[in-house]
């Protein structure tokens, strides 16, 4: 199986400056690194090249994407901000989005690169695809960056997909601990696109990602959320994908399914409250490999997204790798033993019960 591999150290150069996790720095609080720094997504390429997986992988050269692409998301008015704003010294896309300069160039590549993941798996040069990007997207919304987020790389991607490939009908799935509310809106009366989204419940953001919201329009449906209570592990999961995101996926029949692959569901993450496992994420993946071949020809690409944790996320990546590749690299995950001895991992009933909620809302 060829899995194509996008990756550019530009993408570590992305300055989101000196804060207190996502605290500006100040006199009662000690300047320190942000949250989303560089440190996750280089110790996850430095793992695939150590435990030997980087020599299995096809790389998968990115590019920038034009203006004319990321607008057919973002108004021209905000790409025009981001791009003087980089052009100088940096400042703000959005709530919790700061940059740097050269951020701009450096978010058209990540936004570039996904669009190259996607090229390469329709072309048929691989089988499946990850983008390692960065600046993440999955929070961008139309007019704003949001929370890390300067482009919506993932929504740029699938409309590029459909606009300039032919592609018909796509899914995406976000299982991100934050719900995806950028790709969400990029979509909202679009019934050609599905959106699932599974988060911690009214994390971030807090005001978003109920099950009542739906879509609108010819979008009505195709939009789904599963808010998961704080404590979800691996059980929980992986009920909700048989529940809801399996059934949703085979009702609606995407040519083309696209994942924002967070990790920071992870069980030690900073920023979320839940419990998952490596093995969560390699199993979700293999999961959504059966349903895209049984489905769409296995055309699936990942998006990198969150994950804050520089001793986990690694090794979360990983399993993903190693399940898309079909190559077993042999290296054991040290948390793994530690999480799975942890007590409440196993479906609890209110757990359940709002996975239920959230497919009977959907319908399924």
């Amino acid at each position: 199986m060829a899995t194509g591999f996008v990756f550019h150290e530009l993408y570590l150069w992305h300055d989101t400056g000196h804060y207190a996790s996502v605290f500006p720095a100040g006199l009662t609080i000690e300047p320190d690194v942000h949250a989303e720094n560089p440190t996750t997504k280089r110790r996850l390429r430095n793992l695939l090249d150590v435990s030997g997986l980087s020599e299995h992988l096809v790389p998968v050269k990115p590019r920038a994407a034009s203006e004319e692409e990321i607008a057919r998301f973002h108004s021209r008015d905000y790409i025009a901000r981001i791009r003087a704003l980089s052009a100088e010294r940096g400042g703000d896309a959005g709530i919790l989005t700061p940059f740097g300069p050269g951020s701009f160039e450096i978010a058209c590549l990540s936004a570039g690169g996904v669009i190259a993941a996607v090229d390469a798996v329709l072309e048929g040069r691989v089988d499946n695809a990850y983008a390692l990007v960065r600046p993440p997207g999955h929070h961008a919304e139309a007019d704003r960056g949001l929370g890390f987020c300067i482009f919506g790389n993932v929504p740029i991607a699938v409309l590029h997909a459909r606009a300039m490939r032919g592609v018909g009908r796509v899914a995406i799935v976000d299982w991100d601990v934050h719900h995806g509310n950028g790709t969400q809106a990029a979509f909202w009366e679009e019934g050609e696109v599905l959106t699932l989204s599974l988060h911690q419940d009214r994390l971030f953001p807090v005001k978003g990602g109920g099950i009542d919201e739906r879509g609108a329009g010819a979008g009505l449906g195709a939009n789904i959320n599963i808010p998961l209570p704080a404590g979800c592990a691996d059980a929980a999961y992986f009920h909700a994908f048989e529940r809801v995101v399996a059934p949703a996926l085979r009702r609606f029949r995407p040519d083309l399914i696209m994942v924002c692959c967070g990790f920071d569901g992870g069980g030690v993450d900073p920023l979320g409250r839940m419990m998952l496992t490596s093995e969560a994420y390699r199993g979700m993946t293999r999961a959504l490999l059966a349903l895209t071949g049984e489905l769409c020809g296995g055309r699936i690409v990942f998006a990198h997204e969150g994950g804050y944790a520089a001793s986990h996320v690694p090794f979360c990546g990983l399993a993903v790798m190693e399940e898309l590749s079909g190559v077993s690299t042999g290296v054991v995950d040290p948390w793994l033993a530690v999480m799975q001895r942890w007590g409440g991992i196993e479906l609890q009933p209110h757990q359940a019960q709002a996975i239920e909620r959230a497919a009977q809302a959907a319908g399924l």
